[in-house]
């Protein structure tokens, strides 16, 4: 088969394939994992832990997004790539529980693995010699084995000596995009070396936002199973409900689509997509799963005062996914959305009045879910159109 045959036509509109909804499923798993790690570390040094397994999750799979944006799903070797790091990622989910502990060897080895197979398949598999693709490749590629050498070496280390060299291994991977992977020997790449495929790119970013909300329902319904069905349990059940729904509509109402279209017409979609997607979606998805936890801790303990530890995780979620969309609003027209600064606002006086007061965890829970459909409601009254210009300044994305 020829090399081209494998790679789609950019010009083209094309969706997400049912592998790759397939391939996503793994990462439900993952994305429950992470929060559980959490919840049962909930300290400073167990949200810094919770954090990295949560950016190499998210690494790993946009990654993988970036690349089945370019290569055709449907054909075998790129179907075979897919099911390879599809096990290899399955292996690094199972092994989050207990990454900072027995199993920081095999959770390392499997995202390195994941990182150099692919890119060592588009190196020397699905490109030519001498190819432009095959040269953007070879950068990332030796930008993985660099950081690799710090993930395997923090997966041998114990205790903090891991979490340092794992730190410096995000840092090394995280910081490639930004400098467009220059490799001091190699000749340079630029942005506009990339064709991203506009409507399945944002699509496929669609889908993890998905998979992160269906957290919250997967833990908001079995936490409530498990618990006996008194008034407080229903109350505290019926909040973190509404809150999900608030979290997906001031997504999907239409922000999904103005990203979609922004991307579609950006004049560099390399750097846009860089930008709104494999760094913009990072606080999205953790403040879902921060919310996630929070669901989790009112709805076990409806009555109870919650713990300071607690109560931070309960607030931090909706304050985190709120404030998630000021950075892509301020790169992209400097300005700043309002309506979900001021609800960031009010969800933090909300913290420190309730462990002053010492409000119940169901009390707050709604509270905080009675925020975010002032939100909601404050957006929807004045709807933007997905279509509509992005002026600079403006509140339009709020």
């Amino acid at each position: 088969m020829s090399r081209f045959a494998l790679r789609r036509n950019p010009d083209e509109e094309y969706r997400a394939s049912s592998l790759e909804l397939f391939f996503d499923l793994v990462f439900v798993f993952a994305v429950t994992q992470v929060s559980h790690l959490l919840i049962e570390h909930l300290s400073w040094k167990g949200a810094l832990e919770s954090g990295i397994a949560l950016l190499v999750v998210w690494w790993a799979w946009q990654y993988t997004v970036w690349a089945t944006n370019e290569f055709d799903a449907e054909q075998i070797p790129i179907r075979l790539l897919l099911i390879v790091i599809m096990m290899a990622s399955l292996l690094m989910a199972i092994a989050i529980p207990e990454a900072f502990g027995d199993r920081g060897l095999l959770f390392a080895s499997a995202y390195v693995f994941i990182q150099v197979f692919r890119h060592a398949f588009m190196t020397f598999v699905a490109a030519d010699r001498g190819t432009v693709e095959r040269r953007r490749a070879a950068h990332i590629l030796t930008w993985f084995c660099a950081g690799g050498v710090f993930w395997i070496a923090g997966g041998i280390a114990e205790g903090d000596a891991r979490i340092l060299l794992w730190l410096v291994a995000l840092a090394i991977d995280y910081g490639g995009p930004l400098v467009t992977f220059r490799v001091p020997w190699m000749e340079p790449i630029e942005t506009g070396d990339w064709n991203v495929g506009g409507s399945h790119f944002a699509e496929r970013f669609q889908l993890f936002t998905i998979i992160a909300l269906g957290e919250t329902i997967v833990l908001t319904g079995a936490t409530t199973a498990g618990l006996e069905l008194d008034g407080g349990t229903i109350t505290a059940f019926g909040f973190a409900f509404v809150s999900t729904v608030c979290l997906w509509w001031l997504y999907f109402n239409y922000i999904a689509t103005r990203f979609e279209r922004m991307l579609v017409d950006a004049d560099d979609r390399t750097l846009a997509g860089r930008d709104m997607y494999t760094y913009g979606h990072v606080p999205i998805i953790a403040g879902i799963i921060l919310c996630a936890v929070g669901d989790e801790l009112v709805i076990a303990h409806p009555s109870a005062v919650l713990e300071p530890s607690h109560l931070l995780a309960v607030v931090a979620g909706p304050v985190l996914y709120l404030l998630s969309f000021l950075p892509i609003r301020w790169r992209l027209t400097r300005g700043v959305p309002m309506k979900r600064l001021v609800g960031a606002a009010a969800c933090v006086a909300i913290g420190l009045i309730a462990h002053a007061a010492e409000f119940s965890a169901v009390l707050v829970g709604g509270l905080l879910c009675a925020v975010l459909v002032a939100v909601v409601v404050t957006e929807t009254a004045r709807p933007v159109h997905p279509d509509e210009p992005v002026r600079a300044g403006a509140d339009a994305a709020e």
